[in-house]
């Protein structure tokens, strides 16, 4: 039964500069808010240039600032306009901080990055400290190899903010299977504010939705996630069914909208010659998708994760290692726990290693016959520790040291 928190507000900030990952998770995160508090509103900010492809429900909004993209150097440029980085970043800085003000959310919950892209979301987190709201962190199991995030962490003056800025740290997952800030040096003050929720359970939609196509079952799906760094696995898979008839499930691949145009043609026409694949650009139900599968092959992000461990299917997990290696390390611990299975060796994408993992694929254990206690539980613990912030709230200023965060590198 639903309960109420009228009139409360959640500001919900996602930079969204690749993929599909951080606009999903936080959506997930607010429809479970608002289906479990009746008078919750939620707000999410976002640059991800398909955020109105997908549908929300009652109370659930969101504003789309300017997009960015990362390059394959690491750098970013602006997405759509033609203009320099430094006037987006400063556009989407005021978008955000005046949306904050004049939304005034009880709860501020920024995703993955402590201060933003380029430290976007600092005046919004100062002013909203001082007028009481709540900030959180959230961030996904695991981040990345730990020298790197030092690095990266180190550059962008990150833990200064951790210890400064946010009243908790959300880790939507379970300590056993990621501890998303190992290798760095955590002050106790900031590991006392870090809360492991478990990860977050997904459902299919309750009303009967379509999907964009229709797959006689049983059928195996292929999803590269958004798409813009899954050619390799997707390739890898397409080549086992070019080259061994008798694999044993029909596989429905799903391209993903950032997968280059050029590319997603040439997957459809070698897709189109064999008569039990076909593929597909994107489905905004892709919960649907995968709860109808017999199986699962994917490059191991935190979405496709959760949703593996939902439905409780069969998974063969093929992650990137490049430019982070958070999907190998995450696909490496679910394999040593027994929920799903890695496969290596993407940059050689020999086709009997891979036909050869998809014949055993249907001998492996399900997710469910493993148990650990918790693993589902992350909407429940947010919307917990969402009801205890909103509820008492403090409208007094809260003592920070800005003067820590005094230079934000891009």
């Amino acid at each position: 039964m639903s309960e109420r928190l009228n009139g409360g507000r959640v500001l919900i900030y996602s930079h969204d500069t690749f993929g599909l990952g951080h606009l999903r998770r936080c959506r997930t995160i607010a429809h479970s808010l608002v289906e479990r508090y009746k008078g919750l509103s939620v707000l999410i900010l976002s640059g991800s240039p398909i955020i109105g492809s997908f549908d929300y429900r009652a109370r659930v909004d969101f504003v789309r600032i300017p997009g960015v993209i990362k390059l394959h150097n690491g750098k970013y440029t602006s997405l759509g306009l033609h203009i320099d980085l430094e006037q987006t970043l400063a556009m989407r800085s005021s978008i955000i901080h005046h949306t904050a003000k004049i939304f005034d959310p009880d709860l501020f919950l920024v995703d993955k990055e402590p201060l933003g892209l380029g430290g976007e979301v600092l005046p919004t987190l100062q002013h909203l400290r001082q007028r009481g709201t709540v900030t959180v962190l959230g961030l996904r199991d695991v981040m990345d190899e730990p020298t790197m995030l030092r690095r990266e962490w180190q550059r962008k003056r990150a833990l200064p903010a951790l210890r400064d800025l946010y009243d908790e740290i959300w880790v939507y997952g379970l300590e056993q299977l990621g501890e998303p800030l190992a290798g760095l040096s955590i002050p106790g003050l900031v590991q006392e504010k870090m809360i492991y929720t478990g990860y977050l359970r997904r459902d299919p939609p309750k009303e009967r939705m379509l999907t964009s196509v229709e797959m006689k079952e049983p059928y195996l799906l292929v999803t590269a996630g958004g798409g813009g760094d899954g050619e390799e696995m997707i390739d890898w898979v397409l080549r086992a069914y070019e080259y061994d008839s008798s694999l044993p499930f029909s596989a429905l691949f799903v391209l993903g909208p950032f997968m280059t145009p050029a590319r997603q043609r040439a997957f459809q026409r070698r897709a189109d010659r064999l008569p039990h694949v076909q593929t597909l650009e994107f489905d905004n139900h892709i919960e649907l998708l995968i709860a109808k599968a017999v199986g699962v092959v994917a490059m191991g992000g935190y979405n496709t994760f959760c949703e593996i461990l939902s439905f409780n299917k069969r998974a063969l997990l093929v992650p990137r290692t490049r430019p982070r290696k958070e999907q190998q390390i995450r696909a490496r611990r679910a394999q040593q726990l027994g929920v799903a299975k890695m496969l290596v060796g993407i940059g050689d994408r020999d086709w009997r290693v891979m036909a050869r993992a998809l014949h055993e694929l249907p001998n492996q254990s399900l997710p469910s016959e493993v148990v650990i206690p918790g693993i589902l539980d992350g909407l429940m613990t947010i919307g917990d520790r969402v009801e205890s912030w909103v509820v008492t709230r403090h409208k007094a200023p809260v003592d920070f040291r800005p003067d820590a965060l005094f230079h934000i590198p891009q």
